[in-house]
């Protein structure tokens, strides 16, 4: 699976089944731009057990707004369009495929 980059209009279709990550990010960010490789590696180890999702900020606000993000990078787990989690700034890798080890 790939990681899929969603707007305001796909983000509740996107995070409505299984376990899915959602990256809240900006262009301009850069711990946003250090956990980026991290999640890509995440995603080619355990793609089939999560879904990756990157949702730009500055372009979604209306999202960003309703998940109350105030900070980014932040990194909302959903688990069949419910948040489980909620992490705010740059975690190692370890860190994440433990928490979605916890969920899948």
């Amino acid at each position: 699976m790939a990681i899929v980059n969603v707007s305001d209009q796909s983000f509740a279709d996107e995070t409505s089944e299984g376990v899915v990550l959602a990256d809240f990010w900006a262009t301009w960010c850069g711990p946003c731009k250090m956990i980026a490789p991290v999640l890509e590696e995440i995603d080619s180890e355990m793609g089939d057990q999560v879904k990756i999702a990157k949702l730009d900020v500055d372009e979604n606000q209306e999202t960003a707004g309703k998940y109350g993000v105030m900070s980014i990078p932040t990194l909302l787990m959903f688990k069949d369009g419910e948040v489980v989690e909620q992490i705010v700034g740059f975690q190692p890798k370890e860190q994440l495929v433990e928490l979605i080890n916890k969920h899948v």
